[in-house]
């Protein structure tokens, strides 16, 4: 468990290493492309100039261009779902498990396409490409900082909706995301029902409850509490690498469980003969875990990128304004819920058990798999999404 835990630790909000290798591999390497935008308008009426994202597929677009199945990534995830970019890469993408040929989501058969999300936390890994608050504001040939227009889930999909768009796609076998990703699959279900034929969410809900955006407001209060902050003014300059370190530790364990850290962990020291007891500067294993773990995401992410994704996160309710059952009366999908039993962002209790209901109400056919469940808590709706794959592959063959 330990060793998992280690190769897991960079990795934030279900983010992506698995495990164990995949059964079946995809062919060959995978391609990071970039999709261009001009210009985009945001749902609040700003506009951001030359938008690029990083998008990437994996299996073939039938002549009918109808195969289509669109992944959307959580909250520190990128478009790397699946595969490998070298061949001496040392894990595949974060859905790797379920995405190939005889897989749920069979390349055979689907043409899956996944692309980075606007103001994307990592804009320093050289894999993501994305625009936020670290881009190039063309107007002004500085990084536009908390200038950037405040964006939504919801810009989020119209971004993708342009991707598709350019490839000629104009319906989607389903859209499939986790945690984040889920609230992009209910927003393209509401948003684009014309197109959507099933929607499938894991560890994620169709909005932001109250005790959520409390959380994400935690999240993000280290990075404005680091005084080389300066409101978001810090290109050039010293960057809040404390508080974005500090924040992402706090990330790394939401998305945890305790079962996971007593298993892993427990009481042990973070070194030998040094005990916590005897100097404020010797910690437990769990402490000095989150330090590294934080401290080797945070070298990738962007301080106000983080503060971006947290606001769209807090703002996200189904159909980008007015209730939640507004938005949800615009879906006309199949909905397919996966959570995790022990997830601590979004507690079945609290978030999918109470969503299946809201659902039904609509009238539409909703699946629940209580198939995950471990010691990881929310991440486990990455790691172990293989535990829910009969149940996807059946939902999409329906």
């Amino acid at each position: 468990m330990r060793s998992v835990a280690m190769r897991l630790g960079g990795l934030v909000m279900a983010a992506g290493l698995l495990c164990a290798a995949p059964a079946l591999a995809l062919d060959g390497l995978v391609e990071k492309k970039v999709f261009e935008m001009p210009s985009y308008t945001t749902t609040g009426g700003g506009t951001i100039k030359n938008v690029r994202v990083g998008w990437e597929s994996y299996g073939k677009l039938n002549d009918a261009k109808d195969n289509a199945i669109l992944v959307t990534h959580f909250f520190s995830g990128s478009s790397h779902a699946a595969g490998k970019y070298k061949a001496e890469d040392t894990a595949p993408g974060y859905w790797d498990s379920i995405i190939g040929p005889g897989k749920p989501l069979d390349t055979d058969k689907y043409f899956i396409i996944s692309s980075d999300t606007l103001v994307n936390l990592s804009p320093k890994d050289p894999t993501v490409v994305t625009t936020g608050p670290a881009s190039i504001n063309p107007d002004t040939g500085k990084p536009y900082g908390m200038s950037f227009p405040v964006v939504t889930i919801r810009d989020f999909v119209n971004v993708q909706k342009a991707l598709l768009d350019s490839l000629g796609i104009k319906s989607l076998q389903a859209v499939m995301g986790g945690s984040m990703g889920s609230l992009q699959a209910f927003e393209w279900g509401a948003s684009y029902p014309e197109m959507v034929k099933r929607v499938i969410a894991a560890i994620g809900g169709a909005e932001a409850d109250p005790f959520l955006i409390g959380w994400l407001n935690l999240w993000a209060a280290p990075i404005k509490v680091d005084p080389n902050w300066q409101n978001g003014d810090y290109y050039g300059k010293e960057e809040p690498k404390a508080g974005l370190t500090e924040a992402l530790k706090l990330v790394t364990l939401h998305a945890r469980h305790w079962k996971w850290a007593d298993a892993t962990f427990g009481r042990k020291w973070a070194e030998e003969g040094k005990d916590p007891r005897l100097s404020m500067n010797n910690q437990y294993a769990i402490e000095a875990w989150l330090d590294k773990a934080a401290a080797a995401r945070a070298s990738v992410s962007d301080a106000n990128h983080f503060l971006y994704l947290v606001k769209a996160n807090q703002t996200f309710v189904t159909g980008n304004g007015g209730t939640v059952e507004e938005g949800l009366a615009k879906i006309k999908a199949p909905v397919l819920l996966i959570p995790s039993a022990d997830d601590m962002v979004f507690p079945p209790d609290g978030n999918m058990r109470p969503l299946k209901e809201r659902l039904e109400k609509q009238g539409l056919k909703v699946e629940y798999t209580d198939a995950i469940t471990s010691t990881l808590g929310h991440l486990d709706g990455v790691v172990n999404i293989a535990k829910a794959g009969d149940t996807i592959a059946q939902f999409l063959a329906k």
